[in-house]
């Protein structure tokens, strides 16, 4: 399979606890004046869908990100699949992110498998969806399935030492600020959060509010510039939006995972660019 030219080495992994020297060195050059958090660049293997295992973490270390999030979509299927792609990243120096499955909570069905897998992967958390409709949709039954269903996932991962976080998006019961910390409460156990990213359509001003009022709980950035709609365009064509975003997270003091997810036409070369770009603004690089 032919990836993008020029693929160096990847360099160390970036640390997940504490900014590693390399980091405080950058510091010095980092385009905000914020001290830098403790951020991690990285990517969601759904970008690369039509790449392999062994790709998807060649261009991963290429592009100088810190992790992968696998997906079960395609690239985590099996025990064979998880223990190939944690041996793959560890190797190349990248940190394992977090499992990024596609459980709807609320349907009560089998999570021991996703957590297995996420166990051979390696993986500190677990990406779930919050439900299947709507928070507008939603009747009081289905929240109360969606919270009963999600606590229940949450205490078995806390038993393995595994977070839980859920995917912001349409179409769930995640799909706005006030839905998600209405869930979150409800849901209320220590190891679950949620991701963010800027929902389809909105201006950079309405994201940045939404994301201040969800940060505390944020363990997770999906980074993708779409607009006007889901058109996809470079990172940095939304450059104001994307470093206030490290801004708001360094202000707050998050640890956070900063993911690429999807680029123009699905290509590495554009996941270099990107990733160029998310390393600059978010580690000084």
């Amino acid at each position: 399979m032919t990836l993008a030219p020029s693929l160096a080495p990847p360099p160390a992994a970036q640390s997940r606890t504490a900014p590693s020297s390399r980091a405080e060195a950058r510091s010095l050059s980092s385009p905000s004046t914020l001290p830098l958090s403790t951020l991690v660049t990285g990517i969601c293997s759904v970008t690369l869908r039509q790449h392999d295992v062994d790709s998807v973490v060649s261009v991963a270390g290429a592009a100088r990100l810190g992790g992968i999030e696998w997906g079960t979509d395609v690239h985590i299927r099996d025990a064979e699949s998880a223990l190939h792609a944690r041996a793959a990243t560890l190797s190349a120096g990248l940190d394992i992110l977090s499992l990024g499955s596609y459980y709807r909570a609320g349907t009560f069905g089998d999570f021991e498998s996703v957590l297995n897998l996420a166990s051979q992967l390696g993986a500190p958390r677990i990406r779930i969806w919050a439900g299947g409709s709507g928070s507008a949709d939603a009747d009081a039954e289905y929240w109360q399935a969606v919270a009963g269903d999600a606590r229940r996932i949450a205490d078995l991962s806390a038993e393995r030492g595994m977070d839980i976080a859920f995917e912001y998006h349409g179409d769930t019961l995640t799909d706005s600020v006030e839905s998600t910390l209405q869930l979150l409460h409800s849901v209320d156990r220590p190891n679950v959060g949620t991701y963010w990213q800027p929902a389809v359509g909105v201006s950079d001003q309405e994201a940045l509010a939404s994301l201040r009022q969800l940060v505390g709980h944020v363990s997770g950035i999906h980074c993708f510039s779409w607009m006007p709609r889901i058109e996809r365009h470079a990172l940095s064509d939304r450059k104001r939006l994307w470093q206030a975003v490290t801004d708001v997270l360094r202000e707050n003091g998050r640890q956070a995972d900063m993911m690429l997810e999807f680029v123009a036409g699905d290509l590495a070369d554009n996941v270099l660019r990107d990733a160029g770009f998310l390393n600059h603004i978010a580690l000084g690089e």
